[in-house]
């Protein structure tokens, strides 16, 4: 249990290491002018949760562009060589052991099953790491889609085939009103282009998804406290996975308090990071399954 424990702690402090240096590792891919897709792993599935934080935030460290990780022997299997003097970057793997309840001998019924979750840790190299790799390993993802000046049809579309409700007047916030479980909008031209637009729609469908009658994530009373952070990380990296998804990018609001509170809960509780990545990754899944990917917005003009 230490080990896990230790694990906790140190996948902890690798995202306190940058928040306190005022970088932000989900944010930081498109701050930084990178693309913004999903870490994949060999196999081309994407990671999920908290390996998708640990990762971005290497790629950028390193400025690494093509997005498949992979292990020394997966390198090795494929004809790839990890070059000298290469560092491996830390991933966790999330699981459970079931051990099935013994049955009562005198009345045949069988007690609960135990539940242990783990978390054990392995290492991996990025791509740009291994020499003698196909080259379609190589390729860099396709950069954000271009919005112009206007909001795209595609997007509002996307929002309403997951069933969230939107209504846009000329209050100039953005923000989701969860008494009512409504998205306020500005009008489109409040944001100076489509990308801010879109970007701030996702951040506000990712926070909707936590609604009682979807995620029922607690949204915290007032600025600070521990649940209000939480759900706005959630927010963030929920838009950050969807948007990798959609080639949209998404837009933070640099927020130094915001970065303190959470700084603060993070040194409070080890688990806290684990959490916030695993709620994001429900509310990426969510919005994903009903809105789908992204149409052509030719298709929809035509």
């Amino acid at each position: 249990m230490s080990g896990t424990f230790d694990l906790y702690k140190e996948v902890t402090q690798t995202i306190l290491d940058h928040l306190e240096a005022g970088v932000v590792p989900w944010r930081k891919p498109w701050d930084a002018g990178g693309t913004p897709a999903l870490p994949l792993r060999v196999t081309g599935e994407a990671y999920r949760g908290v390996n998708v934080v640990l990762l971005w935030q290497k790629m950028v460290a390193q400025g690494y562009r093509a997005r498949t990780w992979m292990t020394y022997a997966q390198a090795t299997k494929l004809g790839g060589q990890v070059r000298k003097g290469e560092k491996s970057t830390r991933v966790v793997k999330m699981g459970r052991h079931v051990t099935q309840g013994a049955v009562d001998a005198r009345t045949g019924e069988r007690e609960e099953d135990e539940v242990r979750r783990f978390m054990r840790a392995y290492r991996v190299f990025h791509v740009e790491q291994i020499d003698g790799l196909d080259a379609s390993f190589y390729a860099a993802p396709t950069p954000p889609r271009s919005f112009g000046t206007r909001s795209d049809p595609a997007v509002l579309a996307w929002l309403a085939r997951t069933g969230i409700a939107l209504e846009v007047t000329g209050e100039p916030r953005a923000y989701y009103d969860i008494a009512r479980d409504v998205i306020h909008m500005p009008p489109a031209e409040n944001f100076g282009d489509g990308a801010g637009h879109a970007g701030t729609l996702l951040h506000e469908a990712a926070h909707a998804t936590g609604h009682r009658t979807r995620l029922k994530r607690r949204f915290g009373t007032a600025f600070g406290d521990a649940d209000y952070c939480q759900e706005e990380v959630v927010a963030e990296l929920g838009s950050a996975m969807v948007g990798a998804q959609l080639g949209v990018e998404p837009r933070f609001e640099q927020n130094a308090a915001y970065l303190e509170a959470w700084t603060r809960v993070l040194r409070s509780d080890a688990r806290a990071v684990m959490r916030a990545a695993s709620a994001a990754q429900a509310a990426s899944d969510w919005l994903i399954a009903r809105g789908g990917l992204l149409e052509d917005p030719a298709l929809l003009a035509s």
